[in-house]
């Protein structure tokens, strides 16, 4: 009996010896991250498909890069600004309009205009209504560019020259937060693009709105977390709110590093 389980000490003793060291390899290797404002954030457990940009499919999408959002003199600013400043985005959409025009990728952009007929609307969402109440996105009307320079739905001043250089495609206004009414799917089809690079305002809004219709329409779309921001209200945190459904949802979530090191291996 002794020699018995002397036998199973030592062939156990052998097995053990002899196992890769699973559990401290895995104790020693850096845990996976994604890119966050507040630094590099442990990823999700979730798969990270990825994407590959290929050189005349991949379009870079910016989606209201306009004063009311992005300016100090802007009618969001008080609640958007603290998120814009946390995460450079006026600076980091400007990255990506030079790294896109660089590497000869294209960029649309979906703006977000209101004209008087809108405001006659018989009813809408909670924000809706804060942005017709507020003024944000108004304009003199659809046919006018009265009034438009330097107002809440013109382009940051930064900004015109990479938008308004003659290629950028700017697209219909959409109305409430999303892609599906306004023409910016048939502008990205009839260019033959199926990739996104997507950034803009605001995060948990209009950004997270055109992706998951991107997706529904069958492209590949990437997030790029810091060209965006969203607004944050006590107990109500806009970014980090898209933040979890940028990287649940996207191909991918980038920084703008990241995206520019990438567009810059197109050229």
């Amino acid at each position: 009996m002794t020699l018995f389980i002397r036998l199973i000490v030592t062939s156990l003793t052998a097995v053990v010896v002899n196992l890769p060291l699973t559990s401290a390899v895995y104790a020693q290797d850096p845990k996976p991250t994604v890119s966050h404002y507040a630094g590099p954030r442990e990823d999700a457990p979730v798969p990270r498909p990825g994407l590959t940009p290929k050189k005349g499919r991949v379009a870079v999408v910016i989606t209201d890069p306009q004063n009311d959002f992005l300016s100090p003199k802007g009618v969001a600013w008080g609640v958007v600004g603290q998120s814009v400043q946390e995460n450079h985005t006026v600076e980091n959409i400007e990255s990506l309009f030079k790294a896109a025009r660089a590497s000869g990728v294209p960029v649309f952009v979906s703006p977000h205009y209101y004209y008087p007929h809108d405001h006659q609307w018989k009813f809408g969402g909670a924000l809706e209504v804060l942005m017709h109440n507020i003024g944000m996105f108004d304009r003199k009307g659809a046919l006018t560019q009265e009034g438009f320079a330097g107002s809440g739905a013109d382009w940051l001043d930064r900004y015109k020259p990479y938008i308004e250089d003659g290629r950028t495609v700017v697209t219909s206004p959409h109305k409430v937060f999303g892609p599906e009414t306004n023409d910016l799917i048939l502008q990205l089809r009839k260019a033959d693009i199926s990739q996104v690079v997507l950034a803009g305002m605001s995060a948990n809004l209009c950004t997270e709105s055109h992706l998951r219709e991107l997706l529904e329409q069958g492209f590949e779309v990437v997030v790029v977390t810091d060209a965006t921001a969203a607004a944050k209200l006590p107990g109500f945190d806009g970014y980090e709110a898209a933040f979890v459904n940028f990287r649940l949802i996207a191909s991918d979530v980038w920084s703008t590093a990241q995206t520019v090191k990438i567009l810059s291996a197109l050229k």
